[in-house]
């Protein structure tokens, strides 16, 4: 059997020769939460299954620093039982049953959730029958005992013929012990010899599953007691929530909602933090041209550096925020219900239940939710969400969605939420809409439902979703300080040289301020001769030239050439869009308000004639196009990467490039007949 690529990649050995232990777990049992407490690093966790889609590793001290002990820890995706055809199971088959040489681990670290634990340890039989040295994590413990079960841990890992160590992962409760027994365990190389012997397979190879059920409910009945064994009113409150969560009509009502409040805690919350960003960043602009001279670098600091980093970071607040409630959300088990609901709607458009992850995941970015594709099963089902990922509206919309949806509800953040919550649905029925059309097409059969177990309803941690906010405000923040900065720097060239000689308006209105001896009237006119010398100069400018060429492609959607050079250096990275514009826009009439934010700085600005930049029809036909166009190269390498040809990444490319440049045309004109201009 050819081994998984995650697992080819693995080297026979630790580098350091440190001993190998295999982190294994259903989906939400907390394999994540304790590989992070093991190694004392951060991996993305979540309540929902499928969350790690690669192989992680991490280094964990097991002894004190008087006598240290390490071990290589090596976090595999979640699974449910060994021997299924998915690529989960698969991979951890290949690796406990040694199918793949010298990579075969030294012992294993079975994570089992304390709430559910007949279904947990399915898995956790097979796992004994494979010979390794194995601890099994007891975790949840906490939540076991709110719901009146007792567990016999010392009974259990008799019955099981391993240690078996109660934890608590998300707060590190019986972690030390948990790493003296492995230690022990690595050590010694002892083997399990279960009291309660799991069950065979059959002749063919097979294990059924209701043999496994029977072996763990025998288990089960000898060491977990408690009101709780026999099911409290409790399990009535969940199964309310779980119908109503679930139902077909009221889950995507419920859902929508959900969402539809989340938008709208963005706008209202985020406010106070960007107008401050806004303030430190008119300050610092301020501050380089009272100090530095005039001249190019003065320019290029304040307008190229300040002015175009600022353009982006003004938006962190809200990236932070839409994060940090994702994360609250993720922790409480309800987007697992989401996940159900949705199932019933993929389906339907071609798209099997298993892409509700990754489609998720390309929330945040579409790299890893691309990444994410290889959990699942089938080729064709695969391609399809490839093709459709990029649909949903990542974090590097973000900065472009809060933009135009400001611009076009300034003070309402009522309807402000509401069109970006629109942002991101009709990112999703475009995936939809194009799956279906891929499945009668190019990519036909029928996808395959998913199975899904749900999470039980946890509170959600506070500091796990602080973190996540902190993580992805970092990745924002760094791809402001290079790709970002780097464009910006060379945008400002681009629209300052080559230099032009000042027009003859520009002459003219200069003579008539030295002439006039009315100082205001004066101050007027050499307001208007540095406008128009500004605009005769980036017409002039490489920038303009390059407007000036793509502009009759984007001139049909109501865009100058300003916002055409906006739109295709965007084809790089989203998020330059609003930094190119502020770049464009420095040392005009707009752009010279030291006073005014990025957002005002936008809304004020005009073309060569005089008529505003970003009418509400031009904003809503942009707001379309960056909903529904690939721009993105990372996106596109990724694709080529994980399909292993170029076609379908250019089909990509020519697919939502052609369906934004419809759709946005559609709005600007559609919105025009309507009498908004």
């Amino acid at each position: 059997m050819a081994a998984e690529p995650a697992l080819a990649a693995l080297p026979a050995r630790a580098a350091s020769g440190r001993p190998r232990v295999a982190l294994v777990g259903n989906p939400n049992t907390g394999k994540t939460s304790l590989f992070n407490r093991l190694c004392g690093v951060r991996a993305k966790t979540a309540n929902f299954p499928g969350t790690t889609t690669d192989v992680r590793f991490g280094r964990s001290q097991l002894g004190v620093e008087a006598d240290p002990y390490a071990i290589e820890l090596i976090d595999l995706p979640g699974l449910y039982r060994l021997g299924l055809d998915l690529p989960e199971s698969r991979m951890v088959d290949d690796l406990l049953a040694g199918r793949v040489p010298y990579q075969r681990p030294d012992a294993v670290l079975v994570v089992v959730d304390a709430t559910n634990l007949v279904r947990n340890l399915y898995l956790v039989g097979e796992v004994l029958r494979a010979g390794l040295p194995t601890v099994v994590a007891l975790n949840m413990i906490d939540l076991a005992q709110q719901r009146g079960l007792t567990i016999d841990a010392r009974r259990l890992s008799d019955l099981l013929g391993c240690p078996v160590v109660p934890v608590v992962a998300r707060r590190g409760v019986g972690v030390d012990p948990l790493r003296a027994f492995l230690r022990r365990v690595v050590e010694e190389a002892l083997p399990p010899h279960p009291l309660a012997e799991p069950p065979m397979p059959d002749a063919a190879g097979e294990l059924p599953t209701a043999r496994l059920e029977e072996w763990a409910e025998k288990v089960v009945a000898a060491c977990v007691g408690g009101s709780g064994a026999l099911g409290t009113a409790s399990d009535t409150v969940v199964e309310r929530f779980d119908q109503a969560f679930t139902h077909p009509v009221l889950g995507i009502l419920i859902f929508v909602l959900v969402m539809g409040g989340l938008f709208w805690t963005i706008f209202a919350f985020a406010t106070v933090p960007m107008d401050l960003i806004e303030a430190t960043f008119a300050y610092l602009g301020e501050w380089v041209r009272a100090t530095l001279p005039a001249g190019a670098v003065r320019d290029l600091v304040a307008g190229g550096v300040l002015g175009g980093i600022a353009g982006t970071v003004v938006f962190l607040p809200q990236i932070c925020l839409l994060f940090f409630l994702i994360s609250l959300l993720e922790d409480t088990g309800y987007l697992a219900r989401a996940a159900f609901v949705m199932d019933r709607i993929l389906c339907r458009f071609g798209l099997p239940g298993y892409a509700f992850v990754p489609l998720l995941a390309a929330h945040a970015c579409a790299l890893p939710g691309i990444m994410a594709t290889k959990l699942i099963p089938d080729r064709q089902d695969r391609l399809t969400t490839i093709l459709v990922a990029p649909f949903m509206s990542c974090s590097a919309r973000l900065p472009v969605y809060v933009l135009l949806t400001t611009l076009l509800f300034r003070d309402e953040p009522f309807k402000a939420g509401l069109a970006f919550a629109g942002c991101y649905l009709l990112g999703a029925l475009a995936a939809l809409g194009s799956a279906a059309i891929a499945r009668r097409t190019i990519l036909p059969g029928r996808s395959r439902p998913m199975v899904l177990e749900l999470p039980t309803y946890k509170v959600p941690s506070l500091r796990s979703a602080l973190y996540v906010a902190a993580e992805q405000g970092l990745s924002f923040l760094k791809t402001a300080g290079t790709v970002i900065l780097a464009i910006c720097m060379v945008m400002w060239w681009l629209s300052a040289y080559p230099k032009a000689e000042a027009p003859a308006d520009a002459i003219a209105l200069r003579a008539q301020a030295a002439a006039t001896s009315d100082p205001e009237r004066a101050a007027e006119l050499l307001t208007a001769a540095n406008g128009a010398e500004l605009r005769y100069q980036q017409g002039q400018s490489y920038a303009g030239r390059l407007g000036r060429i793509v502009q009759p492609i984007f001139a049909p959607l109501g865009y100058d050439w300003q916002l055409s050079v906006g739109v295709i250096t965007s084809f790089l990275a989203r998020e330059v869009f609003v930094s190119t514009l502020t770049v464009l826009l420095a040392g005009t009439d707009a752009g010279d308000s030291p006073d005014a934010g990025v957002i005002e700085r936008i809304r004020v600005a005009t073309r060569a004639d005089g008529t505003p930049l970003l009418t509400p029809a031009v904003s809503a036909s942009l707001l379309v196009f960056f909903v529904l166009a690939m721009q993105c190269l990372p996106t596109l390498v990724t694709s080529r990467k994980e399909t292993g040809s170029w076609k379908w990444p250019l089909l990509q490319l020519g697919w939502m490039s052609t369906l934004a440049w419809c759709f946005a045309f559609l709005t600007y004109h559609g919105l025009g007949l309507l009498g908004v201009g």
